[in-house]
């Protein structure tokens, strides 16, 4: 069965697929979970998408997806474990975790506790920091274990089922979901624009 297009942000990923299968899923997904801005999320869904049309293995790509989470966020563990915060200063800049973004991401993650590693994971910045700032924070490492991989299993079983079930549909599906945006987007410009000018209208009668 021939690769389906992959639309949007999906298109681009279709060389890796193509030439390293297996391989650029768990590469991406690694890397990512210890802090480079990788596109590992939209990596897992388009490589769900080919299991759906039978180029490669739903239970594969959900094992190696899966594997490759886990141990990227214990790389990061060990980064913010042994390294700490001067060295997540000095150098997180070169993966645009500049001291801003990591101190926000940690005071976010010290508010909501050892919960925050399961659901951390499906957060677009604290999935790259999660395990980095665990280990600055000074959290078991049994325990970030625990939760680190059962947010894992989750976001790789969300992702790829619901990719693997889109399968060859993907692109009516993707045109599907941009034509009622577009009405959206329509529908809130036409509010927006109703609402300026009642305040117009109401400040000029105030007048």
């Amino acid at each position: 069965m021939s690769a389906p297009p992959l639309p949007g942000p999906l298109a681009h990923l279709a060389p890796l697929l193509e030439h390293y299968g297996y391989w650029a899923v768990g590469a991406v997904v690694l890397v990512e979970d210890f802090g480079v801005p990788a596109p590992g999320e939209t990596m897992l869904i388009a490589a769900g998408v080919y299991a759906g049309a039978g180029r490669l293995n739903i239970v594969a790509v959900a094992a190696i997806a899966f594997a490759a989470a886990v141990i990227g966020d214990n790389i990061g563990y060990l980064i913010g474990h042994f390294g700490g915060r001067a060295f997540v200063h000095r150098w997180g800049k070169y993966v645009f975790l500049t001291p801003e973004r990591f101190a926000a991401a940690e005071e976010f993650f010290a508010r909501h506790g050892g919960k925050i590693v399961t659901v951390a994971r499906f957060i677009e910045g604290l999935r790259q920091a999660n395990g980095i700032i665990a280990g600055t924070s000074g959290m078991h490492w049994r325990r970030f274990l625990a939760f680190n991989a059962l947010g894992a299993a989750l976001w790789v079983g969300l992702w790829t089922a619901l990719a693997y079930v889109a399968g060859s549909h993907i692109t009516v599906i993707y045109d599907e979901v941009n034509r009622y945006l577009l009405y959206a987007v329509i529908a809130a410009a036409v509010l927006v624009a109703a609402l300026v000018v009642r305040h117009f209208v109401r400040r000029r009668r105030a007048d």
